[in-house]
């Protein structure tokens, strides 16, 4: 009777231990990054992305749910069918449960599938294509820090205000640079102003000069610079080599802390932009960069900011659930406020989109900045709905009208 007994006891307290193993190896959390660590966009977040997200989940503890976090990392290489293949194999063989999306608009796009098809939640971070919360949109996608409808909201409308009527585009030529051109035009053409040509330039060109000199010999008052990372960089540069900077003012639509940091101050000084963080903003963001500094020598971008911040939420969402499982880890996402370093008033809205304040920011003169990397003064703060539009006007199917 007693060994019937014991044995009782002794298969209970197993199976109790192996439904406990299985409820933890079911909660494990496994976050992909997938970005460009070595191409025209690899300082935007890059490396510097990866030390980010690693910070985050330091600070979160390591573990959640019983289970140490794990980080995988991947170059895109600007190329969407290595993204989209990538996300699909960590979800089949890895156990992936978030992935962070990098630079690239059209990477993003087919990752976006991806994370839809596999019910994977995927932070679309550095891509900047507005229809990733708009037509592109799905249920298990976020986009956060800014995307091509704040952006222009805020650059294109404070140069139109300043009398830039007549505008000249120089445009990556994929997804990211069709949109950001095409929401810039539009805030142009709605305040008054005209769009007089626009020129297609192929990702990571290097020889700006006969783009440049189109632009120069349409006559219009305002370079619309409707790229990024290095591209941006290497067309400015040209355009004050070419001494076209002279007679049209560039106006920088997407530009980070990396790019004026490689161009110096005396290059782009002047330069009005538009971001969603600045390290010098306030005490939680210097106190941030502070941490992040020590680590990489180098203060963070805006999107490296967005990366812990997003890491942060993704995990705050999972413990609230007390689960991985998607739907009920998105449904926290849409219920919480993001109160971090990154924003005060972030909340993610039924399109997607991590709707937060906008800043428009001018860059100081070599004599305005005071110490390392003192780079921009603040011209205006946008508040969320002024910044990326209305839900109600969202493009996405998912938000009832």
């Amino acid at each position: 009777m007693k060994s019937w007994f014991k044995s009782g006891i002794a298969s209970a307290t197993l199976a109790f231990v192996l439904a406990t193993a299985a409820h933890a190896a079911s909660n494990k959390v496994v976050i992909g990054d997938i970005d460009d660590m070595s191409g025209v966009y690899a300082d935007v977040i890059g490396p510097g992305g990866v030390e980010a997200a690693k910070m985050a989940i330091e600070d979160f503890g390591g573990s959640v749910l019983g289970n140490k976090i794990e980080l995988l990392t991947a170059d895109h290489q600007n190329k969407p069918d290595l993204g989209a293949q990538k996300f699909r194999e960590w979800a089949d063989q890895n156990g992936l449960t978030m992935v962070l999306g990098g630079s690239n608009t059209g990477v993003s796009i087919a990752m976006s599938n991806i994370a839809r098809d596999k019910k994977t939640p995927f932070f679309a971070i550095g891509a900047a294509g507005a229809s990733l919360t708009g037509k592109d949109c799905t249920p298990y996608t976020v986009h956060y820090a800014y995307d091509t409808t704040s952006l222009a909201n805020g650059t294109a409308k404070t140069m139109l205000a300043q009398g830039g009527k007549s505008w000249f585009f120089i445009t990556a030529d994929y997804a990211f640079g069709t949109q950001l051109q095409d929401a810039a035009a539009s805030v142009v053409k709605s305040g008054g102003g005209n769009v007089v040509g626009a020129v297609r330039v192929p990702l990571s060109t290097t020889d700006f000069s006969s783009f440049l000199l189109q632009a120069q010999s349409s006559g219009a008052q305002i370079l619309g610079l409707a790229n990024a990372g290095a591209d941006f960089t290497n067309s400015l540069k040209a355009a004050n080599e070419f001494g076209i900077a002279k007679t049209m003012k560039p106006a920088a639509l997407l530009a980070f802390l990396s790019d004026i940091h490689s161009l110096g101050l005396k290059t782009a000084q002047g330069l009005y932009l538009t971001t969603g963080w600045y390290w010098d903003l306030n005490d939680k963001t210097r106190a941030f960069s502070k941490r992040y500094f020590e680590k990489t020598k180098r203060e963070p971008t805006m999107n490296q900011a967005a990366y812990y911040s997003a890491t942060l939420a993704y995990l705050n969402a999972v413990k609230a659930a007390g689960s991985t499982d998607s739907d009920k880890v998105m449904d926290e996402l849409h219920k919480m406020k993001i109160d971090d370093m990154f924003t005060s008033n972030g909340k993610i809205r039924a399109d997607g989109l991590m709707e937060h304040e906008m800043y428009i920011m001018q860059v100081k003169t070599p004599e305005e900045s005071k110490y390392p990397w003192d780079y921009y003064k603040l011209v205006k703060t946008m508040d969320g709905e002024t910044a990326f539009g209305k839900l109600s006007d969202s493009a996405c199917p998912l938000v009832k009208k």
